[in-house]
């Protein structure tokens, strides 16, 4: 029976293009106020498609051949904006989440989070939300030198007891599951492109879907 749940957090719990685009948005129009980069029309289906990706891998994503200062300072300025808006109480949970994780707090589980994002926006969630209520700990990579989840989810192995159960929306969760010899649910509601989860072990098509799947 499982013990540990790791949940990725964008996409899977955080309805994050909410504050992602806006922030995204305004960071794209500063880089081309300073000529560094071309202006052109960016649809949210793209905009949502880097959700998920530690900074560093959108930005090589998005601009590879971006000036590597500019990279950093754009990711710094798209991280402020975002918390500026989680700051405004503007960041928003799918609805269900908070009843989907109470219910699996109650049968036992330890719940943990996974997530490709900066320490400082980890922090703000975890005020934001009063995370503690559900999680025992939220990961996030910076705090690992932006290593791969398959990587870090060795320490939580180390830290917490298994048996595991992955829950994400995008390909990384799903190579992160494998690492550790865990089921999947892949989250068709998130983030992730057509095809991206397959071989999944489960499909959540709805948030409240998960408590189904968890034995």
């Amino acid at each position: 029976m499982t013990k540990t749940i790791i949940f990725d957090y964008d996409g899977t719990i955080h309805h994050t293009l909410g504050i992602y685009e806006p922030a995204f948005r305004e960071t794209y129009q500063w880089l081309t106020e300073q000529k560094v980069t071309e202006e052109r029309e960016i649809g949210s289906v793209e905009i949502a498609g880097w959700l998920g990706l530690n900074s560093k891998e959108m930005w090589n994503t998005f601009l590879p051949e971006l000036d590597q200062s500019y990279k950093e300072q754009a990711s710094t300025m798209v991280g402020d904006l975002m918390i500026r808006q989680i700051r405004k109480h503007k960041a928003v949970w799918y609805p269900g989440a908070e009843e989907m994780l109470t219910a699996l707090k109650n049968r036992g589980y330890h719940l943990v989070i996974l997530s490709n994002c900066k320490a400082s926006y980890r922090e703000a969630h975890w005020k934001e939300f009063g995370m503690e209520r559900w999680f025992d700990r939220f990961y996030d990579c910076e705090s690992y030198r932006f290593r791969p989840k398959t990587e870090i989810v060795q320490e939580i192995i180390r830290e917490y007891s298994g048996p595991y159960l992955v829950v994400g929306d995008r390909r990384q969760d799903l190579e992160c599951a494998r690492s550790c010899k865990s089921p999947f649910i892949g989250c068709l509601y998130g983030y992730g492109e057509k095809g991206e989860l397959n071989g999944a072990d489960y499909y959540a098509e709805h948030i409240e879907d998960i408590l189904q799947m968890v034995i």
